[in-house]
């Protein structure tokens, strides 16, 4: 497909970006009990693993700036959802990690998403799923 195929009043990225809000707001509505800010979801929502992740991996995992994410993890602090130490081996890295009240938000919140894109998704084809992951790993890697 090349970009001559897309009509003009159709693009991708700005699909994606209304996609984006979109599911922000959804998700923001269906959290609003987490009194939790968008950007501050989607740190606890990367941490939900339960790994810990330095400042630099956890900026990388949330698509920000280890300086901009600062802030954020500030505030999830404050409110007692996550801890930064020293990582071991290495007193430079600031290791940030879950704290149980942590645990059990970011666990909603996988769950909330989960939910929503399974509503979202149901019904749509296998094939119409891997087309769309397809379409987002070619924009990773263009910006990558």
């Amino acid at each position: 497909m090349n970009s001559e195929s897309v009509p003009p009043e159709r693009s991708v990225l700005l699909t994606l970006q209304r996609a984006t809000h979109a599911t922000l707001q959804l998700i923001a509505a269906e959290l609003v009990d987490l009194d939790l800010t968008a950007s501050e979801i989607n740190a606890l929502a990367n941490l939900a693993d339960g790994r810990g992740r330095t400042v630099s991996q956890l900026g990388v995992a949330v698509g920000t700036r280890p300086t901009t994410l600062t802030s954020v993890l500030d505030r999830l602090e404050r409110r007692g959802h996550i801890t930064r130490g020293v990582r071991a081996g290495d007193r430079r890295s600031v290791l940030v990690e879950l704290t149980d009240s942590g645990r059990a938000a970011a666990a909603l919140i996988r769950r909330t998403l989960a939910d929503v894109e399974s509503r979202a998704l149901a019904g749509l084809p296998a094939d119409a799923v891997a087309g769309y992951y397809a379409v987002l790993d070619a924009l990773i890697e263009e910006g990558a």
